[in-house]
């Protein structure tokens, strides 16, 4: 019986015949006219005017933290109800990250956002706010509340690429954001990550900083540390393949949810992740949890058949690494976490696909 994966690449039938152009001009590392066509493709998208293709979105991530001037002891805010890769780079500016709690949106609670911000001893420097399964937080509200304390806000939109808020695009409302293209993100080039932001400066440093920090002199002169987190013309030339199709990806994702949603809704136990008002979620992942049945019998259930499934995030606040952190919680996102399942979405499942997960979780159900 052929597997069911939770969310695997999708190719577009182009990605080769961009890739045999970078080798046919031999510009196979990193930069290239690959590199720029890709940056430029997801500023038109986002309508923000800068962008910096990075070989990870965690690069990104660490590359706006210390564009923003974050460094040791400083403290940032973050979303707990998230994957790690959302708060690593704290830990590598040597930073302190101070946890926030979810709402019924599953994002970032603005009410406890303000509560972080009135109980930390020392003034947080940064937010940095996940666009959970592809679903925006509250930025509206999100956005004044660190503007009134002088807080940057950097949008982790990794899993979020082509959701909207009012019509305007994830990684747009604040400072910088940033994209992933994982393997299993709605668009990939098997690795890879975009910074944006409405500020040149920034976006100039942080490619300097990219690329090794190599001053303008004919030799190799640093006067400040950097990394080599550029992307490659390679991987680049797949992203702009990918990009051409973000439109349908998103849709069927949509539709996939959609699938799921008019055949399992009807258990009463079964709640899926809701999307905010005036919001417009890709749908990376189906998310739902579950009132009465305990979600890992689903999944065994599933994993007999060859499909992937998982469960939702665990918070960070809960994660051993974290266990001396600051953290605002109210038990929302230990909740999720607790009865939460991730169903496979992939945009290349067939119906027929969607119809085998659903009968599976159905006779589970009961």
């Amino acid at each position: 019986m052929d597997s069911i994966f939770l969310s695997p690449p999708h190719m577009s039938g182009k990605e080769q015949q961009y890739i045999a152009e970078v080798f046919e001009s031999n510009y196979i590392a990193p930069l290239g006219a690959f590199v720029d066509r890709f940056e430029q493709m997801v500023c038109n998208h986002t309508g923000v005017p800068y962008a910096l293709a990075t070989n990870t979105a965690t690069a990104a991530l660490h590359l706006a933290l210390r564009v923003l001037g974050i460094g040791e002891g400083d403290t940032v805010l973050a979303s707990s109800f998230t994957f790690i890769g959302s708060v690593n780079a704290i830990l590598y500016q040597k930073a302190n990250p101070v946890f926030i709690d979810s709402d019924e949106s599953w994002n970032v609670s603005p009410e406890l956002l303000r509560e972080a911000i009135a109980r930390s001893s020392k003034k947080p420097k940064a937010l940095i706010v996940t666009h959970l399964y592809g679903q925006m937080a509250k930025m509206d509200e999100i956005i004044e509340i660190c503007h009134e304390a002088d807080i940057y806000v950097i949008e982790d939109a990794a899993e979020s690429l082509g959701a909207t808020l009012y019509g305007k695009q994830s990684a747009t409302f604040g400072d910088m954001g940033v994209f992933s293209f994982n393997g299993n993100k709605i668009l990939t080039t098997s690795g890879g990550g975009m910074l944006v932001s409405g500020n040149e400066e920034w976006i100039e440093k942080a490619k300097f900083l990219a690329t090794q920090a190599k001053d303008d002199a004919p030799w190799y002169e640093h006067t400040t540390y950097g990394y080599n987190y550029r992307m490659s013309n390679v991987l680049a030339a797949i992203g702009v393949a990918q990009m051409e199709v973000l439109a349908e990806r998103v849709a069927r994702r949509r539709t996939i949810f959609q699938h799921y949603q008019s055949a399992l809704g009807t258990y009463g136990e079964v709640v899926f992740m809701p999307e905010i008002e005036n919001g417009r979620g890709n749908r990376w992942l189906t998310t739902l949890t579950l009132a009465k049945t305990d979600p890992m019998k689903v999944m065994d259930a599933l994993s007999v058949h060859n499909i992937e499934s998982r469960p939702l995030w665990k918070p960070m606040h809960l994660q051993p690494l974290f266990a001396d952190a600051d953290a605002v919680v109210d038990g929302t996102s230990q909740r999720l976490f607790e009865t939460g399942l991730c169903l496979p979405s992939g945009s290349n499942m067939s119906d027929e696909d969607v119809d085998r997960v659903v009968d599976i979780v159905k006779k589970v159900l009961g």
